[in-house]
Parts: structure tokens; C-alpha cells; sequence
């Protein structure tokens, strides 16, 4: 049950979550890939991982790039897909569609590629996680990109852990997370989201990027899990 010696492949592995899962199945002794459309990030993220870590700059929208990419990389155990740019939230009677598709090509269809291209390269045992999140269960108003990409993201899963079996597929569904994503709001107005989110959980806080790391930490070491949706929200579903 441990990712000693194992070799992962992160997909928007520089920032958030992913550099957590990153980091996380290092510290487990993994052999550890990052991908990431900013040289400047891969750099970053480089600097914080262990000697040996492997990191390429990639454009998860891009097939030949991702074709490349997986071709340099070569056999691995674990694919992990976390790359997404800041959330997209507006209602719909002022949604710019040309943003809606650049939003789902990057989370959707890069993750559709990554598998497509991944998944041979993937050894006996291993998986693939994706990321998805409780808009698609939850919805609010001005969340109908962001719900339409989780539902999505949930069906992609299920078709896949069926068409690649024995490779595992599943995918993590994370609430309310302190990173990056939120970075279009002012400072104010993230620090407020935070705080009332905080003050409506059961567990009265919202999460860090290593609370949901855990989540994919788990899937990847968990050899009876496949087509499972994992949801990691403090309890937000239920209040």
C-alpha cells in the first residue's frame, strides 16, 4: 500500500492540489513528473521536491505537445490530472462562451487527452485519478460552466474505469480549497468566501491543498477502488 519506487505523473502538478499530491507521493518515496503550462512553475515546483524529480512544461490543450509528452516520459504507474486554470463563475445571461470552451478544454478535453495518451504507458497495477468538484452535485447560481465540467468529469470516469480495466480510474471531488484558483477575486472578497464557508462546514474551516492530496495519495495506492468519485468538502454537501 505504499508508493515506494512507484512513478507519478502529475498533470498540473506545480500549484494546489497537484503540487500537494506531488510533494505527498514524494514524501512516500515515489519517483515524481510534474507537468505544467509555465516554465516559471515547473521551476518553482522543482526547487520543493526532491532531487530526481522530473518536471516538463506543457500545453494540456495542445495533442501533439501531450502526444510528445507522454512519448519523452515513458512507462509509469499513476496518472494524476489536476491542471485547470481560475475557476469560472458567472451567471449565464453574461457568460462569454468563447471563455466557457477555453475553460472546459483545459479541464475536460486536456483530461481526455491526457488519458488517451497516458493510459498505454500506464504498468500493471496502476491508475488514473482525475479532478472534478460539488458544483456538478450542488450547483449555485452562476456555477453552470463549473457544474456542467463535474458532471462530466463524474461520467468520464465511470466510462473509463470500464474501458481501460485493469487500469484503475476514479476521481476526486474537492469543495472549498485554499489555492490559486480563487485568484481573480480581490483579496477581500476571497478572504470573505473563505470565512463564510468556514463558518457553514461541520468541520469550521475550509480546506488546505494537503487535505485533498490525501484523496488521490489513497486512489493510487488503493488497488479494490475504480469508478469511484471521492469527495473531500468539509461536509459542505450536506449543509
Amino acid at each position: 500500500m505504499s508508493l515506494r519506487g512507484q512513478r507519478i505523473v502529475v498533470i498540473g502538478g506545480t500549484a494546489g492540489i497537484g503540487r500537494a499530491v506531488a510533494e505527498g507521493a514524494a514524501a512516500e518515496g515515489a519517483e515524481v513528473v510534474v507537468a505544467s503550462r509555465r516554465q516559471e512553475s515547473v521551476d518553482a515546483a522543482l526547487k520543493r521536491l526532491p532531487e530526481g524529480a522530473e518536471g516538463y512544461v506543457l500545453d494540456a490543450t495542445d495533442e501533439e505537445a501531450v502526444r510528445a509528452f507522454f512519448a519523452r516520459v515513458g512507462g509509469f504507474d499513476h496518472l494524476v490530472y489536476t491542471a485547470g486554470e481560475s475557476l469560472l463563475m458567472e451567471s449565464l445571461a453574461a457568460s462569454d462562451l468563447g471563455r466557457a470552451r477555453r475553460f472546459l478544454d483545459t479541464r475536460l478535453w486536456g483530461a481526455y487527452t491526457a488519458v488517451k495518451h497516458g493510459a498505454p504507458s500506464i504498468r500493471h497495477g496502476g491508475s488514473v485519478v482525475l479532478t472534478t468538484g460539488t458544483a456538478g452535485r450542488r450547483p449555485l447560481p452562476g456555477t453552470t460552466v463549473g457544474a456542467s465540467l463535474c458532471g462530466a468529469m463524474e461520467s468520464l470516469t465511470r466510462a473509463l474505469a470500464l474501458e481501460l480495466a485493469p487500469v484503475r480510474v476514479n476521481v476526486v471531488s474537492p469543495g472549498v480549497i485554499r489555492t490559486e484558483l480563487w485568484r481573480d477575486l480581490s483579496e477581500a472578497d476571497r478572504e470573505g468566501l473563505y470565512a463564510s464557508t468556514a463558518g457553514s462546514l461541520p468541520v469550521g474551516r475550509v480546506g488546505e491543498p494537503a487535505d485533498v492530496a490525501e484523496a488521490y495519495l489513497y486512489l493510487m495506492r488503493g488497488g479494490y477502488s475504480t469508478g469511484s468519485v471521492v469527495t473531500v468538502d468539509g461536509g459542505g454537501t450536506l449543509v
